[in-house]
């Protein structure tokens, strides 16, 4: 008889991304059960993969009533699967499901840390969401944080003493080579000059007022460079500064096509990846650019130092440093040789790490290994 798991995310667009396939897989060794809030993503989940699905609504920001519902919808949803293991991704799934896992006494309770929220916060918010981690870690039985950034923050602020262990090289995705792969894009908007590209939310968060500011200068001293803004605004959540949307807006060398289903020829069309994020957990657009044989500007947080090892396949800077940042810039746009000997680093450091079929694999170890304990 195969044991029961339950895989659970916050959104059903966080199963529907990052477990493409990988439920389908798990299929053929365990009864699997995804949990989520409501949905299309979590129709199209069932439809895909071919497993069950269970919808419970959990809200992503901090609602004490909403969260107490969801944690009693949770609980039963647990006492009547009785699954052998629960294992959660994203912070609000986390916490409602080992709650629930615990208190149900499901023997496997599993969160996977992909990222963590309360290092760039601060005052009662910060303490709140490190609680609600410790919390987290407390019910859980296993702990996997996606890299090895993200287990330091967890150990060094006493969010847990478990013993934590990081899968492979980290990141809980891995990337599909024959999908990201510039061989595969038939025809990518023709080049004008050194283009940079952005791929992700256009918000504070993401470094884009340091961004814009660099990108402004360089662009008074070299007219043909370009920035590529893959993306949607968030302006009610997270905004950009003022001038910084008027700078976007303007358009002077700046060019945002919001966000897009195929990123592809985005990568295909540009010279490097810029990517000045003040948080990650293990950003997946800095592997998608490096199998799309871009070299990467990045920021020295969580996962992108872990991707980018510095001079070999880009350049790391420290965050929230808008000269920092320019410099390096201005480096790839001036000395084109240089950026073209750390792109044809790119693509083969990421195959060596973070290939899709080598991270499922280390998972499905880490699976076959606490479920027989």
């Amino acid at each position: 008889m195969k044991k029961k798991i339950i895989r659970s995310s916050t959104v059903p667009q966080s199963l529907d991304t990052f477990c493409k396939g990988m439920l389908k897989e798990l299929s053929a060794r365990y009864e699997v059960v995804a949990v989520s809030s409501p949905g299309e993503a979590l129709e199209r989940v069932h439809q895909r993969e071919g497993v069950r699905v269970i919808a419970v609504p959990m809200q992503r920001h901090i609602s004490l009533a909403s969260d107490l519902r969801s944690l009693w919808a949770m609980y039963k949803v647990m006492r009547a699967e009785r699954p052998y293991m629960v294992h959660s991704m994203t912070p609000k799934a986390g916490l409602m499901c080992m709650m629930a896992g615990w208190l149900a006494r499901v023997p496997r309770r599993v969160h996977t840390f992909t990222g963590l929220v309360w290092p760039t916060s601060k005052g009662l918010k910060r303490r709140v969401l490190m609680a609600t981690d410790w919390i987290t870690c407390a019910c859980a039985t296993h702990v996997i944080p996606e890299g090895e950034g993200v287990k330091s923050d967890l150990l060094s602020h006493h969010i847990t003493r478990k013993p934590l262990k990081v899968l492979g090289y980290g990141n809980v995705k891995g990337i599909d080579l024959k999908h990201f792969d510039p061989a595969a894009i038939d025809a990518p908007p023709a080049r004008t000059g050194f283009t940079f590209v952005f791929v992700g939310r256009i918000v504070r968060d993401k470094g884009i007022n340091e961004l814009v500011a660099a990108f402004d200068r360089l662009h008074r001293q070299h007219p043909g460079v370009r920035l590529v803004l893959v993306g949607r605004r968030e302006d009610d959540l997270d905004p950009v500064t003022p001038e910084t949307a008027r700078r976007i807006d303007q358009g002077d060398g700046i060019e945002a096509v919001g966000s897009q289903h195929d990123v592809r020829p985005y990568y295909a069309a540009a010279d490097a990846l810029v990517f000045p994020s003040y948080r990650e957990g293990f950003p997946n657009v800095v592997i998608e650019a490096g199998a799309m044989g871009l070299p990467s500007i990045v920021t020295d947080i969580n996962g992108s130092r872990e991707i980018i090892i510095d001079g070999q396949n880009g350049v790391i800077v420290p965050s929230r440093d808008e000269e920092a940042l320019y410099q390096a810039m201005k480096d790839f746009v001036e000395h084109p040789d240089k950026a073209a000997a750390l792109a044809a680093n790119a693509r083969p450091l990421i195959a060596s790490r973070f290939e899709q079929g080598y991270v499922r694999q280390c998972l499905y170890d880490f699976y076959d290994k606490i479920l027989n304990e």
